[in-house]
């Protein structure tokens, strides 16, 4: 197995009244397994492909590779972006970049809220750490790895997928996304900056 389910650094509870513990226990345990699981059949597949030689079907295993391990990935930020101590704004050096790239944290979290609300259908809200520009952008991403751009690595990821907030929110995404600030762990965020600030990943 190449890839696992990270367990989570909270109890499924820890996260309410923002979150309902039976959606933070279906989502991690069911929902995200899924993705574990269908990212490690993708790689299994294409290592078969690999030793027989026969590879008709790679186009779709590699489209499956690509939504499974992003949806991994998207939910391994997520889990870790959420703190039961979370909340408020962020602040140091974290708080002076996103005035510097956004005009203000206020101005950054409206951006985010409204890339968050209006994904289409199944999707992401996401802060990215540009390593081109050697600045943070906001994206909002689709089927977990659609129109979000090359080059980044995500900060902060809020996961609107209907399965992150129906049980409690019914189809009220705003009121989720707007309990999502309440939990966001801030500390989280600050040190997956300063590590992807100091990544030269591309030159």
């Amino acid at each position: 197995m190449t890839y696992e389910l990270p367990d989570l650094s909270y109890d499924y509870d820890a996260l309410e009244p923002h979150i309902d513990a039976r959606i933070m226990e279906l989502h991690h345990s069911k929902h995200h397994q899924g993705y574990v699981d269908g990212a490690n059949a993708a790689t299994e597949s294409l290592e078969e492909m690999r030793e027989s030689g026969d590879f008709g079907d790679i186009k779709s295993v590699k489209r499956a590779l690509a939504f499974h391990l992003s949806g991994h990935v998207n939910h391994t930020v997520f889990w870790e972006n959420m703190h039961p101590d979370g909340g408020g704004e962020p602040g140091g050096e974290l708080a002076d970049a996103l005035e510097e790239d956004f005009g203000s944290v206020e101005g950054f979290m409206d951006d985010f809220t409204h890339a968050a609300n209006n994904a289409e259908g199944s999707g992401w809200g996401m802060l990215l750490y540009d390593h081109v520009g050697d600045c943070m952008i906001v994206g909002a991403a689709e089927n977990h790895q659609n129109q979000t751009p090359q080059g980044t690595t995500p900060l902060l990821a809020c996961d609107v997928w209907e399965h992150a907030y129906y049980l409690q929110y019914e189809n009220d995404r705003g009121s989720y996304v707007d309990a999502f600030w309440e939990v966001v762990n801030w500390d989280d965020v600050a040190e997956r900056y300063e590590a992807a600030q100091s990544a030269d990943l591309i030159s």
